[in-house]
């Protein structure tokens, strides 16, 4: 992310914007036209209000119908909820950070905020990384996948997926390796009052994007395309009977539409991981407005996700109307079956 820049006292006397005028050090702040401002905000919330309404409603039913206690819908539950936490968590601050170009809420604060960010979007990846192996046992082994594929397995994984997203977000906040070996550059040219961006070295940021988004995005991108083989193949060969072709039917459609999210996910998030890698060896030179609009866009993408379970799932329309006319709040609601087995 851009880095901030720092003013010394000559910079004040200049009248230069600053987001605390009498205070040494200041970030220089960007003051936008106040229809800009007023853009942004409602642009930019509608955004975060679109992402926490959205993923409530995949959320919701997962939980309350027992249809839907399957381990890919478990999996999907865990994406939606680091999608919402996203939208709650991150959105809201980053908005006030992009309209005011300011940083008002302290360094601790800051921090926070910052690994809750990289914790986040390292669950993402992470939980679309087990659904492409959820999904690679239910098409390539579907006699197996009830014995592999288990609650109890499930469970590891998301306890996996969390435990190292939040070990990675605070670490590298926390623990302040981000800097490491760049210490002096950081504070003497990038850090300021009123700036709150995650600074990377050359070497953290390559190995981010190598292990964050390189690795998992070529595993899954290989995962799905043998999966899509293989079920050409198995459409092709089934003799089965009416039952068999509906279940792999409603395999492949699941399948179909996990892929699709994966391909969402790798279109919003590249072009921030590229350029964030890029960064350090242009010496920091990404255009500011560049980076902050890399950023909305890949943030655009948890937003993104509930409207593909809305238009490939037929389950997750009927869930949703039944939430919105207050049908799930009758009794034995639970146990409504939202599509034929």
């Amino acid at each position: 992310m851009e880095p901030g820049i720092s003013l010394s006292k000559a910079d004040i006397v200049e009248n230069i914007p600053l987001c605390f005028g009498s205070v040494n050090g200041s970030c220089k702040r960007s003051i936008f036209p106040p229809t800009i401002r007023v853009l942004f905000y409602v642009l930019l919330g509608s955004m975060s209000v679109l992402t926490v309404c959205g993923n409530l409603l995949v959320i919701i039913p997962i939980i309350h119908f027992k249809q839907l206690h399957t381990p890919t819908n478990y999996l999907i539950l865990s994406l939606a909820v680091s999608d919402l936490l996203l939208g709650v968590l991150v959105m809201p601050p980053r908005i006030i950070y992009s309209a005011e170009s300011c940083w008002y809420f302290g360094d601790l604060f800051c921090k926070i905020y910052t690994s809750s960010d990289v914790m986040l979007c390292t669950a993402s990846i992470l939980n679309l990384c087990f659904i492409s192996i959820d999904r690679y046992y239910a098409v390539c082994h579907p006699l197996l996948y009830r014995t592999k594929i288990t609650v109890h397995v499930i469970l590891i994984m998301m306890l996996v997926i969390w435990t190292v997203s939040a070990v990675l977000g605070l670490c590298m906040i926390f623990l302040e390796l981000n800097i490491l070996g760049m210490e002096d550059f950081y504070y003497e040219n990038v850090a300021c009052e009123g700036g709150c961006i995650l600074f990377q070295n050359k070497v953290l940021s390559t190995v981010s994007l190598v292990l964050s988004f390189y690795i998992p995005g070529v595993g899954m991108v290989s995962i799905y395309l043998k999966i899509f083989l293989i079920a050409q193949r198995q459409t092709r060969s089934i003799q089965g009977t009416t039952n068999q072709k509906s279940v792999g039917k409603s395999q492949r459609k699941a399948t179909k539409t996990l892929a699709i999210i994966m391909g969402v996910f790798l279109s919003f998030w590249t072009p921030f991981f590229v350029v964030n890698c890029i960064d350090p060896f242009i010496s920091y030179s990404t255009p500011p407005v560049l980076m902050e609009t890399l950023i909305w866009i890949a943030y655009f993408n948890s937003a993104i996700n509930p409207m593909v379970y809305a238009f490939f799932y037929s389950w997750f329309r009927r869930a949703f109307r039944m939430i919105i006319s207050g049908q799930i709040f009758q009794p034995d609601s639970s146990e409504i079956q939202l599509f034929s087995e």
